[in-house]
Parts: C-alpha cells; sequence; structure tokens
C-alpha cells in the first residue's frame, strides 16, 4: 500500500507525547516527636533512605503490560501516526493468556500501531522482555522486507526512542525533522532503535529504515526461529544506541536520554497479517 511520503515519515518515527508525565520526588521524613531537624533523631537513617528513593528515581521502569485482572495496564497507550488515514486500521493490542502466561496478543492486519510507554529524561539501561510469533507476515500483496519501502513491516517490534540532539542530525534529514514537526505539531524523536522480529529472512540484519534514517533497527529473530516459542531478550540500550548511531555520537559524548519505550507490528505495506506475544517487558 501506498502512503503519502510525509504521512510515513510520520507514522515511522511518531510516538505521542501529549499525555502528562507524572514525576515524583522523595519527601523528607517528618520527625516523630516533633524536634526540629537534627535533634531527637539519628541523621544517618534520613541520608540512607534519600540515598535510596534518589537511586529509585534513576532507574527506569516500565510498568507491567498487562493488570492482575487481566486488562491492558492503562499506563501503556495504543498510538498510530498523526492522522492515520480510514483505511490503515490500528494494529490490535489484547492482553491474553497462552500457554498460561499473562501476554499482550499483538495482530495486525494491514494495520499500523503502537503501545507506547514515556519514560521522559531516563538513563538508557538494560531492557529485557519476552515474546513469540505465532504467524508471520503472510497473505499480503508484496514480499516484507526491512530493506525495501514497499516491504518496510515488522510482525513484532520493542523500539526504544531518545531524546538525540538535533544539532548531531545531518542538515538534510534535520530540515526535514523540523519540518515534520511543524506540520505534524508533534516533538518527534531524532533517534529510535527498534528491536524487529523479521519473519522472511534471517536473524542479524541491521540498518537504517528504508524510510527515513531516523530509526535504526537489528533483527534479533528471523525466519530461522520456531514458531509459537518464546525467546527471551535481553539489550544494553546505550551500546545498541552507540552501535547504529555511530556517525551521530562525537567521541567522548554521553548517550541521549530515554523518552519512550514502544512494542508495536504493522503490515500496512505489505497488506498481510501477523499474530505475535510480548511478555515481561522490563
Amino acid at each position: 500500500m501506498n502512503k503519502h511520503p510525509a504521512s510515513r515519515l510520520f507514522f515511522i518515527v511518531h510516538v505521542s507525547t501529549r499525555v502528562c508525565r507524572q514525576l515524583s520526588g522523595a519527601a523528607m521524613p517528618p520527625h516523630r516527636d516533633g524536634s526540629p531537624a537534627g535533634r531527637g533523631i539519628p541523621l544517618w537513617p534520613w541520608l540512607a533512605g534519600l540515598a535510596l528513593a534518589s537511586a529509585a528515581q534513576a532507574t527506569p521502569v516500565l510498568p507491567p503490560l498487562t493488570l492482575d485482572s487481566g486488562a491492558l495496564n492503562p499506563a501503556w497507550r495504543v498510538v498510530g501516526f498523526p492522522k492515520q488515514h480510514a483505511d490503515i486500521p490500528l494494529t490490535r493490542f489484547e492482553a491474553a493468556t497462552v500457554d498460561g502466561e499473562r501476554a499482550v496478543q499483538v495482530l495486525t492486519a494491514s494495520s499500523y500501531g503502537t503501545l507506547v510507554h514515556d519514560t521522559p529524561n531516563r538513563s538508557p539501561g538494560r531492557l529485557q522482555w519476552r515474546w513469540r510469533l505465532d504467524q508471520p507476515l503472510s497473505g499480503g500483496q508484496a514480499a516484507p522486507d526491512l530493506t525495501t519501502q514497499a516491504g518496510d513491516d515488522a510482525a513484532l517490534k520493542v523500539c526504544a526512542l531518545f531524546d538525540h540532539p538535533l544539532e548531531r542530525v545531518p542538515f538534510v534529514e534535520r530540515t526535514v525533522l523540523r519540518i515534520a514537526r511543524s506540520v505534524s505539531g508533534e516533538a518527534l524523536p531524532a533517534a529510535t532503535v527498534c528491536y524487529v522480529w523479521d519473519s522472511a529472512h534471517a536473524a542479524g540484519r541491521q540498518g537504517a529504515n528504508p524510510y527515513t534514517r531516523r530509526v535504526r533497527y537489528i533483527s534479533l529473530r528471523g525466519s530461522e526461529t520456531p514458531a509459537r516459542q518464546w525467546a527471551a531478550e535481553a539489550r544494553d540500550l546505550a551500546q545498541d544506541f552507540s552501535t547504529l548511531f555511530a556517525d551521530e555520537l562525537p567521541a567522548g559524548a554521553a548517550v541521549p536520554r530515554l523518552r519512550s519505550v514502544l512494542i508495536g507490528a504493522d503490515s500496512d505495506n505489505t497488506a498481510s497479517r501477523s499474530t505475535g506475544w510480548v511478555t515481561d517487558l522490563r
């Protein structure tokens, strides 16, 4: 399915940050006896508590994808691309149980969509999850191929979006991104790392998205991975960013802060279908 180029750019790099971001801070514990600070209560417990609170704030924590009730966690939201056309439905995300495992089922049918959680101003750490592909992309009008625009679909993906400084982006791409941000009204990310399950090719490929170099990918699983079997992943986000965006990371520069994490799948280019699962994302 062909798309307007600008719209395609929007949906590839788009993750909405319109919801309110909840930031919390550690409060100083009150004195139980009402005495002034430094009197009546040892100082070390307060310092230890403050240190633990600060460490907790510095740790990027992802809420579970599903609740104990069996529903999707409302801390995650479904996001399409701006002004998504009626002929492109949203990918479906459903909380369900498979082989006794509570997980999110991801179903595509000529669709696009992501399930997003914002993690503003967080240091990129280690991202872990488990996933399985029950039905690879099939029944479409074109063969899936991450290296071509016509085949740029993923049966499953887990992505991390970064607050990449705009001045590190090459001039032409920076100009296009600024225009896209202005037209869409969204603070579109300047750098996204996606881990994909490539259902049509062997794992191990990596590169830039064929529509925009603002999105770069690593295929962790491929056609050699058996269907309907769980696979566990653990990735160092900072290391993978340094590898994929090495051309935009000056020597000695810190990896940008993390802004969002998402899971998703799309089959709108190839007009195909797929079914997969994601769980234990943390």
